[in-house]
């Protein structure tokens, strides 16, 4: 447990409390299972707009999960075998796995089968140990993840997999009876993958990516010097600042490269985002994307709907959703920061790797922001920087296909789901932050961002070559955000609809997002 003096204590009190007030004018919703109010959002911060929800263990028969294993010394590694009758796994964070005795179901899980590149694994004691909690292994159970292996983890973990115990024999055999089978186009995409990997393609162009960390510290430097003198102006900067920051520790939290690894504190020091949070909250989103119930980034309400809800689930506020739509997307950064600081010191309570680093990379940044700016142009700057980011990520995927069940195809899902955005001009391609090549960042979310532009000709005969649903989706970049506001004037116009889809989440998945009844 980490030791914080009352001058720490004092300092994040007073940062709350000006956080907190951006929230003064929110409207109070008592709804029947749901409470939505300034107290919620301080001492329950997953209780929100879920969009923006802190991450939370995960729960399985029961029970919550927490750290990771340990592995007994005296017991002998039999890493890669499986079959043997009575014993369950034990994994550390290397996945280094020892057979144990075997547990009750209620206390633990005694089988948790994924497939990898054809070979299915028992995961069963290597999901406490898994870095990004426990709840994204859970959901794979009984499921392929090759995709997953490849877009998220280093060379390292995808090497650290192999050593995992393989599924029982008999096990597997039935498993590959009722899954379905990889399809054409993901194995072409495999392939793709490779050949990607062998031409260098993640190989990083630091003209590029020292272009744009000079960009940043320009506006930094702007905002810096106007803050006293042009409020306003000041304020602009610091705003495209944050946005800046923002794409970049996107950039440096999904790479996989030694650069990233060492840039990741760049995102708690520039941005006041955090990494672990970051991690926990937003690789769900790429692995699942616009899955009603776990896809946390379409769970948006009580503020804003992706689809008519359930009676049960419904706010007045939906009626009005395209009017007041900026109103939620302005506070996404206020929310982001709020939730980083809780996901934080919590990490660093549970010992965490990193933990430490990020909190006291945090308490710079504040410590820089405060210092430099007034309340008259930081607090703006932030409100400003959430519109502009959420103006950008949501129409991506908003106003394309979401999926009710989970979708074995990933890379037919995310064609179906992705539309990029085509740009105008220099200083919009700069502002999207690369998300305007939204559909190349979900297929391969650790390539450095500058890759993209010549990428997007090869996904385009990828879609015609295997004949992918909807093919290669792109709309201009105002087009692309009036279909995202047309969207929820449908939605807010129609009726409730008894029976819809869950808003929040999954019963059996508690990622970033609340467990929700089924309602009759």
């Amino acid at each position: 447990m980490v030791k914080t003096s009352i001058t720490s204590k004092l300092f994040f009190a007073s940062l709350f409390t000006l956080f907190l007030s951006c929230f003064r004018t929110t409207v109070l919703f008592e709804k029947k299972n749901m409470k939505l109010s300034l107290v919620g959002l301080l001492l329950l911060p997953s209780c929100g707009c879920h969009a923006f929800m802190v991450p939370r263990a995960s729960r399985v028969g029961g029970n919550t999960v927490h750290g990771q294993s340990s592995i007994a010394a005296d017991v002998p590694a039999v890493n890669g075998k499986g079959g043997v009758e009575n014993v369950a796994w034990d994994c550390d964070d290397e996945a280094n796995c020892v057979q144990v005795d075997a547990c009750d179901e209620n206390e633990c899980r005694t089988s948790l089968d994924v497939r990898i590149h054809g070979t299915w694994y028992d995961l069963s004691g290597w999901r406490k140990a898994h870095p990004a909690g426990a709840h994204w292994i859970d959901w794979y159970d009984g499921r392929d993840a090759t995709e997953v292996m490849d877009g998220f983890h280093t060379a390292k973990g995808r090497a650290m997999y192999q050593r995992l115990p393989k599924s029982k024999e008999s096990t597997a055999t039935q498993l590959e009876e009722t899954v379905a089978p990889d399809s054409p186009t993901q194995k072409a995409f495999r392939q793709l993958r490779t050949e990607l990997e062998n031409d260098g393609w993640w190989e990083r162009d630091m003209v590029h990516e020292f272009t744009l960390l000079g960009i940043w510290a320009s506006l930094v430097v702007g905002a810096a010097s106007t803050a006293h003198s042009i409020p306003f102006i000041s304020a602009i900067l610091l705003g495209l600042s944050m946005t800046n920051a923002g794409w970049l520790g996107h950039d440096f939290i999904h790479g996989v490269d030694k650069y990233c690894e060492n840039m990741r504190l760049f995102t708690p020091l520039a941005s006041g985002l955090g990494p672990t949070w970051w991690s926990d909250k937003h690789n769900k989103h790429h692995a699942l994307t616009n899955e009603m119930g776990v896809d946390e980034d379409i769970a948006t309400n009580p503020f804003l709907f992706t689809w008519a809800p359930n009676p049960q689930d419904d706010s007045p506020l939906r009626k009005i959703q395209h009017y007041i739509f900026w109103v939620p997307f302005s506070f996404l950064f206020a929310l982001w920061r709020v939730d980083t600081l809780s996901v934080t010191i919590k990490a660093v309570e549970e010992r965490r790797p990193d933990a430490k680093r990020e909190l006291n990379a945090l308490l710079i940044h504040y410590g820089v922001l405060l210092t430099l700016f007034p309340i008259q142009v930081w607090l703006p700057a932030v409100l400003l920087s959430g519109l502009w980011s959420a103006i950008i990520v949501t129409p991506t995927h908003q106003s394309e296909e979401m999926f009710e069940e989970y979708q074995p195809d990933f890379v037919t899902a995310q064609f179906l789901s992705t539309r990029n955005a085509v740009t105008t001009n220099p200083f919009s391609e700069w502002l999207w932050g690369g998300m305007q090549y939204q559909l190349e960042h979900h297929l391969f979310p650790s390539m450095p961002r500058s890759k993209y532009p010549k990428l997007r000709t090869i996904l385009q005969k990828f879609a015609n070559d295997n004949n992918v649903p909807g093919g290669y989706r792109e709309s201009g970049e105002f087009e692309i955000l009036k279909m995202n506001w047309d969207l929820y004037k449908r939605v807010a116009e129609a009726d409730a609809v008894p029976g819809a889809p869950l808003t929040k989440g999954k019963i059996g998945q508690l990622g970033a997002i609340d467990p929700q009844p089924v309602t009759n």
